[in-house]
């Protein structure tokens, strides 16, 4: 129970903030744009898988464990996929901003 103090209404103004700015990044999937909630979502976990990859590929090529020409093919590689996330994100009006949703009180994706 909340007692009739400061405390109770400034746990209520944290909590209507928290809101407030959770909303902003939440994924809106109504009738009218579940296309565009879909492709946000499924562009957002590629854009997470590709930077956890290319984190791996830079990791190898520290390490010496590719050779030169595996380097050229990932570095290609690479560079197509990005071509195509930017190709997509035109197709369904996204911005690369906002594919990096909020997840709250944990802060954004990436």
């Amino acid at each position: 129970m909340i007692e009739d103090d400061q405390s109770g209404l400034k746990m209520a103004e944290c909590m209507l903030e928290f809101e407030e700015r959770s909303s902003a990044g939440r994924l809106n999937t109504n009738r009218d744009n579940a296309d565009q909630g879909l492709a946000k979502l499924v562009l957002t976990l590629v854009e997470l898988l590709r930077r956890v990859m290319e984190h791996e590929a830079l990791r190898r090529i520290d390490g010496g464990t590719l050779t030169e020409g595996e380097i050229e093919e990932m570095g290609e590689t690479f560079l197509k996929l990005d071509n195509k996330m930017v190709e997509m994100r035109e197709i369904f009006g996204l911005k690369e901003e906002d594919l990096n949703l909020d997840l709250g009180p944990l802060g954004n994706l990436m």
